[in-house]
């Protein structure tokens, strides 16, 4: 079976072009793509068989070998740095419910403050 990546994929459109290790393009349809998978990113790796259709190449019974590195991932805040944000995180969280357990939310600078570590690391984690 061949292997090769995606170029391109539309899902709206409902198909795309793979590029196979070998640098044939082969016009990839969703109908081609495995059961439940509805699209697929620039990137994946993929085996799939080829037939000739009426404009060229086309991919049959593709299945995923490999997905696309994540950006997000290899962009990471290091672990020390994220541990040291969790800390502060732990704290700000800490005096915020003292203060809602005494029926007093915190004042908008704090909020605000709280809502930002909040966002960064969630952030960081949802890769």
């Amino acid at each position: 079976m061949p292997t090769g990546k995606v170029k391109w994929f539309d899902s709206e459109k409902g198909f795309g072009f793979l590029a196979t290790d070998d640098g044939q393009e082969v016009f990839l349809h969703s109908s081609a793509l495995p059961q439940g998978v509805t699209t697929v990113k620039p990137g994946t790796r993929m085996d799939f068989g080829i037939a000739a259709g009426r404009r060229g190449a086309q991919a049959l019974s593709a299945t995923i070998i490999s997905k696309p590195p994540s950006v997000a991932r290899n962009t990471r805040k290091p672990a020390e740095e994220m541990a040291v944000l969790t800390e502060d995180l732990i704290r700000l969280l800490d005096d915020m419910s003292t203060g809602l357990r005494k029926g007093r939310y915190p004042d908008r600078a704090h909020g605000h403050k709280i809502a930002s570590i909040l966002r960064t690391v969630a952030d960081e984690l949802d890769v």
